[in-house]
């Protein structure tokens, strides 16, 4: 698990420098924001479609195998656009085809990954392993942003798009290394282990596995998108945890745009104060994503819970009158959400039985791809009608209203008494006398 976390850190900052990077080198090219902003577009459109198709991949094919063969191809796809670069052969149209492709090689590589990290630790310990990986994210997105600027600005930009080849080769270096630990085994169908070869051996010690959740049981061994569709949509916490983390990827999150605004308009700061800004997210997302490690079993009242309270500090926020008022509020905010997100990735992770835990992610793929795409011009458009600070107040108080309300007519539905008729008892007194 530490080469894993070692490994996903150092693709994780070259992910990162890569894409700081492509956004200035579509300036570059281009010298269009809406060029840029369509480059990443581009990329993850992909995930809309094929992450189905990915998530079923990776229930079918060995996983160790499946990553490192994905985590290859990126560092090709790195690779190619380095020597492009070099020799003045990139244009946009190519650099448009290679951010498409990217997409499509993640929409595999990405539950691949996830999934991974998770068999190297027992099942109970899967939590922290999530809460781990979400740290290592968020570390290495602060590296790989900062080294990407350096790295330009001494070595030039293919130097950049080459060290995140290298990152890929790295971690598909070290997959063939990493040791399953016991109890962690993936199944294609209930009792049937993928791999033979990772069987429990009869010296080890037993580790005890949670137990797999109730639900719809596959239908055969075939590994179709459609059961893991059936599969989510079938389990109300899924969906409840989809409608969640849907409304704040909408109405919140999107602090780079609406915290850009506020800073730089109503509050009179520059590009300085957003980076400050930036930075203390950043630190309240590692806070929270430690904090996150220590959940055992996370609910999804709990990921609604947390993500309420962030919404109200959104809100909140939404009234700073200074830069330092807005800067002690968005610390908490960010710590909230982070360990909102973990417990939630945490749900998603576990929740399933393992052989359909692949194509749970990749119909969650799709369902965040669409989010993604959909959200800012959403959050642009109350953005225009209420500005900066009334989208940060709006915003929050429509996540924390939805939320709230989802758990009261949730409540409100179980708590229905089902009444019998007098006629329809079971008369137990006479059938035991009759019995004795």
């Amino acid at each position: 698990m530490r080469w894993w976390s070692v490994a996903n850190f150092v693709s994780n900052a070259g992910t990162w420098m890569q894409l700081t990077v492509q956004n200035l080198l579509v300036l570059q090219i281009t010298g269009s924001a809406t060029a840029t902003g369509l480059s990443m577009s581009v990329q993850a459109a992909p995930a809309l479609l094929m992450s189905l198709v990915g998530g079923a991949a990776v229930d079918r094919w060995p996983r160790k195998l499946t990553a490192s063969v994905s985590q290859a191809l990126l560092g090709a796809v790195a690779f190619t656009t380095t020597v492009l670069v070099a020799t003045g052969g990139l244009d946009l149209t190519v650099l448009m085809v290679l951010a498409a492709v990217t997409g499509i090689i993640a929409t595999v590589d990405g539950p691949a990954c996830a999934l991974l990290g998770n068999d190297l630790v027992p099942p109970q310990d899967v939590p922290s392993a999530i809460g781990v990986g979400s740290l290592v994210h968020s570390a290495g997105r602060l590296a790989g942003a900062a080294l990407g600027g350096v790295t330009v600005g001494f070595l030039g930009t293919a130097a950049a798009y080459a060290a995140n080849g290298v990152s890929f080769l790295f971690v598909a270096a070290v997959i063939p290394f990493l040791r399953p630990a016991y109890g962690a085994l993936r199944q294609t169908a209930p009792g049937r282990p993928t791999d033979p070869a990772q069987a429990t051996p009869a010296h080890a010690v037993p580790v005890q596995a949670v137990p797999a959740p109730s639900g719809p049981a596959p239908v055969g061994e075939n590994m179709t998108v459609r059961q893991g569709l059936a599969y989510f949509m079938k389990r109300p916490r899924l969906v409840a945890l989809a409608g969640i983390t849907g409304v704040s990827a909408v109405f919140g999150r999107n602090y780079h745009l609406t915290l850009a605004v506020l800073v730089t308009g109503p509050l009179a700061g520059g590009a300085g104060a957003f980076g400050t800004v930036s930075t203390v997210l950043a630190v309240g997302g590692i806070i929270g994503a430690v904090l996150g490690a220590r959940l055992r079993r996370p609910s999804v009242r709990l990921v609604g819970t947390l993500a309420a309270a962030g919404a109200l500090l959104q809100a909140v926020a939404g009234f700073s009158p200074s830069l330092a008022v807005l800067l002690v509020l968005v610390l908490p905010m960010a710590v909230v959400e982070s360990v909102s997100d973990t417990a939630g990735t945490t749900v998603l992770q576990t929740d399933p039985p393992a052989h359909l835990r692949g194509r749970v992610l990749g119909v969650w793929g799709s369902i965040s791809t669409a989010w993604g795409l959909g959200g800012p011009p959403a959050l642009g458009l109350l953005m225009e009608l209420a500005g900066a600070r009334g989208a940060l107040v709006g915003g929050g108080l429509i996540v924390a209203g939805s939320i709230g309300a989802g758990f009261l007519l949730r409540r409100r539905g179980a708590a229905v008494p089902v009444v019998l008729r007098k006629e329809a008892l079971v008369p137990v007194q006479p059938v035991l006398q009759t019995a004795a």
